[in-house]
């Protein structure tokens, strides 16, 4: 896997990198603003860019900018937000302007190379990461009217592993299922949310989507 980090923080940069790199990814750019970013983007064509989500010069939210444009005009690469505090906000913006490839975990989660290997494994494959953090606080949230309310305890906590980037069979692996009936639990939560199968559409990302828009 071949992958691109913009992160300002000097130090954060090379912690990434050098995790990475002891876990046999490819990183072939590192930069540190929006600017560099994509011209290292364009220059090189990784599977995946490592987005810090503020950036120079405002350190506001250049990263979710960057990730925008990224899903814009190399729509193929997959973008991974990290963020030092909880922001759902900007989790779902992101998700609702470009669905797929795309992934948001906080810093926090960065020090555990494995997950941060698994969630850029997971965008190359076109799903979406969120981090359980806010998967969460999504879930804790009152909810009015809400086509979630359909779902079966179960099922919730289904969709929640399938916000975080589960596969069928990890998720089968965290909840002590069958992977069978991990996907009996999937079909029903796809027809209970109403998503049709269509040859253009990611369900999984669909489902996660409704998730995150669910009203608070």
């Amino acid at each position: 896997m071949r992958v691109v980090v913009a992160e300002d923080v000097m130090l954060m940069r090379e912690g990434i990198v050098r995790l990475l790199r002891d876990e046999g990814v490819d990183v072939v750019a590192e930069v540190g603003d929006q600017t560099d970013l994509m011209s290292a983007l364009a220059a090189h064509e990784p599977d995946c860019a490592i987005v810090d989500i503020r950036m120079p010069p405002t350190h506001t939210d250049e990263g979710i900018v960057a990730a925008g444009r990224i899903r814009a005009l190399h729509p193929h690469i997959g973008v991974l937000v990290l963020s030092q505090y909880v922001e759902p906000a900007y989790a779902l913006q992101l998700l609702e302007t470009h669905p797929e490839r795309v992934g948001y975990l906080l810093k926090e989660r960065v020090s555990d190379a494995a997950v941060l290997v698994d969630a850029l494994r997971r965008l190359a494959e076109g799903e979406t990461v969120i981090d359980p953090t806010i998967v969460s606080r999504l879930l804790g949230r009152h909810r009015e009217a809400d086509p979630i309310d359909e779902l079966s305890a179960r099922e919730r906590e289904v969709l929640a592993l399938i916000a975080e980037g589960c596969s069928n069979s990890a998720i089968s692996r965290r909840l002590f299922v069958t992977e069978r009936t991990v996907e009996w639990h999937v079909k029903q939560i796809f027809n209970k949310l109403r998503i049709a199968e269509e040859p253009d559409t990611n369900r999984r990302v669909l489902a996660v989507i409704t998730f995150l828009r669910s009203p608070t």
